[in-house]
């Protein structure tokens, strides 16, 4: 009776660990994939951008809501379908510009996002670009503009960190 007991809970501790182990993958692989983008636009690299934009788009598409607990379920439900709204466009065209301005909505919903998911255990800097009045969202203090790459690397600042 008492092996049973324990065998139990292992299994129930087991099954929450991997559930755990599934949520977080998926969220860092998703930080990873906006991440991916982020650099692409960075190196005016548009066909990677939108080769990037396409893994971000299956990863967010294969997401399962149902891997996250409460309040991180809702805000990943709210923002799940307009984060592949602009991957989908940043991945179907070849036209730098046209990515950069979706790369815009892209990323002040995944900011919405990363304020309510806890997406790392290293700190999000999330970075002001104002010549575009606009953000993005990256894993270092360093700023390497996406929307100007080269022309205007380091044009911008740290507005905040999520940590």
């Amino acid at each position: 009776m008492i092996k049973t007991i324990i065998l139990a809970v292992a299994l129930i501790v087991s099954v929450g660990t991997v559930s755990g182990f599934a949520q977080d993958n998926q969220k860092q692989a998703l930080l990873a994939s906006y991440y991916d983008i982020k650099n692409a636009l960075v190196n005016s690299d548009a066909p990677g951008a939108a080769g990037k934009a396409g893994e971000f788009l299956k990863e967010i598409s294969s997401a399962d809501a149902k891997t996250f607990s409460g309040a991180e379920a809702t805000a990943f439900k709210t923002y799940q379908d307009k984060l592949g709204y602009d991957a989908r466009h940043i991945s179907e065209s070849k036209d730098i510009a046209h990515q950069r301005e979706h790369f815009a909505s892209f990323s002040l919903n995944f900011f919405k996002l990363a304020k309510a998911v806890k997406l790392s255990a290293q700190p999000i800097y999330y970075d002001y670009c104002p010549m575009k009045k606009t953000y993005w969202l990256s894993a270092a203090k360093e700023i390497k503009n996406p929307y100007y790459g080269k022309q205007m690397l380091t044009c911008g600042s740290v507005s905040e960190t999520i940590d």
